[in-house]
């Protein structure tokens, strides 16, 4: 099979990267898998291996719909295991991903779509339990980062914990992209209090971040209709420095920050 450049296209061929995916995804019985992205079906069977309830696949290339229903006949008639062709932006902008808990998410993707889909997959109405991606190394070191927050961490660590398992070395795929990958799992995934924290919560975190080289409190000046100087002040109540830069600012202290400022 040959890779469509547009579609960002690595299949994944080691067997300990394909191992390490199933064993953090720790699948149950009970659970129903959403796989994004299966390729030519390589992870796909080993999800099946393990039982779970209900596995639905969303793959966009055509070439690889009657290989995986080939590959899958079986599944697919007991009923075990749903083929979807489609795109998975589109059905997520559609809200057409109904699935019931507890379910998880395994998903080989295309680096370029990495940010839109987490996105997605916290907009969801029903959250997964877990979510295990196959990301740019790059990413999941940004993302994993306890020393220093940045939007994508803020983002995603408001919703759950994040860990980055293992390194997948470049040579893992075929054909191998110029970079080498990291398997990352979100776990613990909640829903936030309410629509408004929600909210507050993001408009507050993507001022902070929006100029790196500038203090907090002057990326904020304005926001929610409070001034540098009052931001300042809220620092202080968390005992911040009011010259505290938005990335040595916690996820945990910026919910803290969203709740002071919404009540």
């Amino acid at each position: 099979m040959f890779q469509k450049k547009s579609l960002g296209q690595n299949f994944l061929k080691s067997e300990k990267a394909l191992n390490e995916i199933i064993e953090a995804s720790d699948i149950r019985s009970t659970d129903t898998v959403l796989e994004i992205g299966p390729g030519e079906g390589v992870l796909t069977a080993r999800i099946l291996d393990k039982k779970p309830k209900r596995l639905m696949a969303v793959e966009k290339d055509d070439r690889l719909i009657p290989i995986l229903e080939q590959k899958f006949t079986e599944p697919i008639q007991r009923g075990d295991f749903s083929l979807v062709h489609a795109d998975i932006i589109d059905l997520f902008t559609k809200n057409e991903v109904n699935i019931d808990k507890p379910f998880k998410i395994i998903a080989n993707i295309p680096y370029y779509i990495t940010g839109l889909i987490i996105r997605n997959i916290f907009s969801m109405q029903t959250l997964p339990d877990t979510v295990v991606l196959l990301v740019q190394k790059e990413v999941a070191d940004r993302i994993v980062d306890t020393e220093k927050n940045n939007l994508l961490r803020a983002s995603i660590t408001l919703y759950g914990d994040v860990k980055r398992i293992s390194v997948v070395p470049k040579g893992a795929f075929v054909p191998a992209p110029n970079v080498d990958s990291a398997i990352l799992r979100i776990q613990n995934i909640q829903k936030v209090p309410s629509n408004e924290f929600e909210k507050t919560y993001f408009e507050i975190v993507k001022a902070a971040f929006a100029h790196k080289r500038k203090k907090a409190s002057k990326n904020l000046a304005g926001i929610l209709g409070i001034s540098s100087t009052a931001w300042e002040t809220v620092f202080a109540e968390f005992s911040l420095s009011k010259d505290v830069r938005p990335e040595d600012i916690s996820t945990d202290v910026y919910k803290q920050i969203t709740n002071k400022v919404i009540h």
